[in-house]
């Protein structure tokens, strides 16, 4: 494995052994490359495998004051021209963006988890944003993140009460330094689907052969946008993964599920 900079200072992680067949994976919010180092392994025995730590996160520069969705399309159009990649898999914000690049970048097969798109009159994957705003106002970190993890569907069924003190001690914690700084990115990720927002139709423009991927323990709102995208993708096939939720292709999921349909649909 090798971490890489782009010209632009978006930095990635190369996992395979340079082989033509090549694929890049976007991650979610919450998360940088390094989230991705099982899944990019189980996938480097057939692949080369790009994971590029999306602005603000990881090794990467820092996000503009105005960034979203234009300059993560931006970011990925550069990491296919430096790769010659073809191929993307997206997570959650990560899906939203590889989906919208599909409109206009050179994508042949596209892979999406479960993007938290805005359907019209439904609920607001992003409603978690005024609340999130002023706890971190506040230096609630891990308030916010509770927020966020609430909003968006994962630990719903946990009270916010049992989750805070949980995740100060993780924050306060070796290995937990790293999600504290990662908790002020989500208004990043926030931005990304706010300006996504319109009608699911618009995609019916994507060229790209797609595989919708979810998660059988998700949330139900996040299948309802997979059930909107299935009929209006012109090339599509959906697979559900039983038994696991939202996060599946995290190293604290279970990559091997995802990575197994990723192979099927990338080979």
């Amino acid at each position: 494995m090798a971490m890489t900079a782009t010209r632009t200072g978006i930095r990635w992680r190369a996992f395979g052994n340079g082989g033509s067949s090549k694929v890049v994976l976007l991650h979610g919010g919450m998360m940088a490359s390094a989230n991705f180092t099982t899944l990019a392994r189980d996938l480097a025995e057939n692949f080369t495998v790009y994971v590029p730590d999306r602005r603000g996160r990881g090794e990467s520069g820092p996000a503009g004051p105005d960034h979203g969705l234009r300059a993560e399309i931006d970011d990925l159009r550069v990491l296919l021209d430096e790769t010659g990649a073809r191929n993307v898999f997206g997570l959650s914000s990560g899906a939203v963006i590889a989906l919208n690049a599909a409109l206009e970048l050179p994508i042949d097969r596209l892979a999406l988890y479960e993007p938290p798109l805005k359907l019209d009159g439904s609920y607001d994957p992003v409603g978690w944003l005024p609340r999130y705003e002023k706890e971190l106002a506040k230096g609630r970190r891990a308030a916010a993140f509770a927020t966020v993890v609430k909003g968006t569907g994962d630990l719903r069924f946990v009270p916010r009460v049992a989750l805070i003190p949980l995740f100060g001690l993780a924050i306060r914690s070796g290995e937990g330094r790293a999600i504290g700084e990662l908790i002020p990115t989500m208004r990043l990720d926030a931005a990304v689907v706010n300006d996504a927002a319109g009608p699911l139709d618009t995609y019916a423009a994507v060229t790209a052969e797609t595989l919708l991927l979810g998660g059988e323990r998700s949330a139900a709102y996040l299948k309802m946008v997979l059930s909107g995208l299935e009929p209006v993708l012109p090339r599509v096939r959906r697979v559900t993964l039983s038994g696991v939720g939202h996060t599946a292709a995290d190293n604290s999921g279970k990559p091997a599920r995802v990575a197994a349909e990723l192979r099927r649909f990338f080979s």
